[in-house]
């Protein structure tokens, strides 16, 4: 077996390529269901190994500090209060770096493997700042200010990493400077996972004792993740997940998940079942965790939930690889609630600092659950729920080569695998994000949407908004607010397409206790031409592909 051979659709990818989308679409669902996107295994030990070298990492900078140590004594430091935090920077700079959520193969990365640091250090290239007029930081391509504050970012985090001790002149300049690099681009303080990392280094930089307000936000992580599971569209999540694990290669698994393989790909009662008991699980971790009040019995109930949880996530290797991130939330979970059980989340000080966490790990998640659109869904911890906005554009004839027109670290996706392979098997690789996207049951809206769209979509290149925003922002990671219709005016601006030659549609995230998805359609040169609403339960009555 070639271990860097993706395995080979059922089908010739290149007359697949020719075929009506109908059939096209039908085709790709009906292999994902069995195949998954198929990834060569040397890939998957790939990302293996790369936990194995984070963790290393991890150690390593732990044993600069003389009252911790190295890998032999592990066991006698890793509870040690500058030991996680020093597991929270490092975790920090791996993503500000673009090395852990949205690198390699299974985002559409190739060669190189990485965006991050490749696209922030690079003055001109394409950013979404929080407000485009904003004196100094706006704008959308990067200025050398832009170059400079990334990089004394990236700076800030390896003195402390590299300090044998932490002191608040390590912390607070961290904790400050991450929201100005969020405000010259919002793609930069997504990457850096400032939800969780800067929000736990605010505890470490203002509060004397800072273990309950790190505790308090991996409750939160916990408690909204489950939350936002609560919907229609998480049993299609979890048949897509299954069908693309490592673990799970028996094809009468793989069959059992939908309704009737291969006309029916509608989730099954099984894979719904499987989706009811990963909410409450979610739901669950941090419900046993905060009751506990540190009692032994319950602490260790809630600890193999927890494991349980996240060995399911790694175990699957889900497309936009967290994996780092989930192994970092493990060990939050050791250690916080584990060896330090004692310490109540209650008992955060200073109250102003606890009338911030109030604000972004209540009031913001909440907010963004409520109105999807004004709120990422990392900020809104609405993680693997399936229900996300997103994007997918359309790129008449060779249209899309003017994106070489962009200052960026990557080229387009299929020049990238031609290192690799021949054109059957690139074609056939990417071709599977179609069936990716379209599974999932926010990806019934295309069949009603495409059609608005363009007359005729087999003139045009299909490209999921995530492998434009790979190339174009130097990351991706499922927000599909990264790559909406400023984003798309930033690179016609950059770009001159010509009037129909890209099309765009922006399906947004459903509100909780909403009951529709709302989409935009738009020309690169005109602008958004039409917005509606679709009712979700009719969505669920659909196949993936169009009938």
């Amino acid at each position: 077996m070639n271990l860097l051979a993706p395995t080979p659709p059922p089908y010739d990818a290149l007359e697949w390529e020719k075929l009506p989308f109908a059939q096209k679409t039908r085709l790709v669902c009906q292999t994902w269901a069995l195949q998954g996107y198929g990834a060569p295994l040397a890939v998957l030990a790939v990302y293996a190994l790369k936990i194995v070298l984070f963790a290393a990492a991890w150690v390593g900078f732990c044993s600069l500090s003389p009252s911790l140590g190295g890998l032999s004594s592990i066991g006698a430091w890793w509870a040690q209060p500058l030991a996680f935090q020093k597991a929270i920077l490092w975790a920090m700079a791996f993503e500000s770096l673009g090395l852990g959520c949205g690198s390699g193969p299974l985002t559409g990365r190739y060669l190189p493997p990485v965006g991050g640091f490749l696209h922030f250090l690079r003055p001109g290239t394409t950013k979404r700042p929080l407000f485009e007029t904003l004196p100094l930081l706006g704008g959308t391509r990067r200025t050398w200010l832009d170059v400079a504050l990334y990089a004394l970012h990236l700076g800030l985090l390896g003195r402390a990493l590299l300090a044998s001790e932490l002191t608040s002149e390590h912390l607070w300049p961290i904790a400050l400077l991450v929201p100005v690099l969020g405000l010259a681009d919002r793609t930069l303080f997504l990457a850096a996972r400032a939800e969780h990392y800067w929000t736990v280094t605010l505890c470490f930089a203002f509060a004397p004792e800072w273990m309950a307000g790190a505790k308090c936000v991996q409750l939160a992580l916990w408690f909204w993740a489950g939350v936002s599971k609560l919907n229609r569209h998480f049993p299609a999540v979890v048949c897509v997940m299954l069908s693309n694990s490592p673990v799970t290669r028996f094809e009468w698994l793989r069959k059992r998940l939908y309704r009737a393989y291969p006309d029916d790909l509608r989730p099954s009662s099984l894979a719904t079942l499987l989706s009811h008991g990963g909410t409450a699980l979610e739901l669950g971790v941090p419900l046993v965790l905060a009751a506990s009040g540190g009692g032994p019995t319950l602490t260790l109930v809630g600890l193999v939930m927890m494991c349980a949880l996240h060995g399911f996530i790694l175990s699957s290797v889900p497309m936009a690889v967290p994996l780092e991130w989930n192994v970092v939330v493990l060990y939050g979970g050791f250690f916080l609630f584990g060896a330090h059980a004692d310490v109540s989340f209650l008992s955060v000080q200073p109250w102003w600092l606890a009338a911030a966490l109030v604000g972004l790990l209540v009031v913001v998640p909440l907010l963004g659950n409520l109105k999807p659109g004004w709120i990422s869904f990392l900020c809104a911890m609405r993680y693997y729920a399936g229900n996300w906005a997103y994007g997918v554009w359309l790129f008449k004839g060779d249209s899309h080569r003017k994106l070489e027109r962009l200052t960026k670290a990557a080229p387009w996706v299929h020049d990238q695998l031609k290192h690799f392979y021949d054109r059957r098997t690139a074609v056939g690789l990417v071709g599977r994000v179609l069936a990716f996207r379209a599974m999932h049951l926010h990806g019934r809206a295309l069949q009603r949407l495409v059609p608005k769209l363009v007359t005729r979509v087999e003139d045009f290149e299909w490209v999921d908004g995530e492998l434009v925003a790979g190339l174009a922002l130097g990351w991706n990671f499922g927000d599909g607010h990264l790559h909406d219709e400023s984003f798309l005016a930033a690179l016609q601006a950059q770009c001159g397409f010509e009037a129909g030659e890209v099309r765009c549609l922006f399906v947004e995230a459903q509100p909780l206790f909403g009951s529709t998805l709302s989409y935009r359609l738009a020309d690169a040169t005109t602008g958004v031409f039409e917005r509606g609403e679709l009712e979700v339960r009719a969505l669920e009555a659909l196949q993936p592909w169009p009938t």
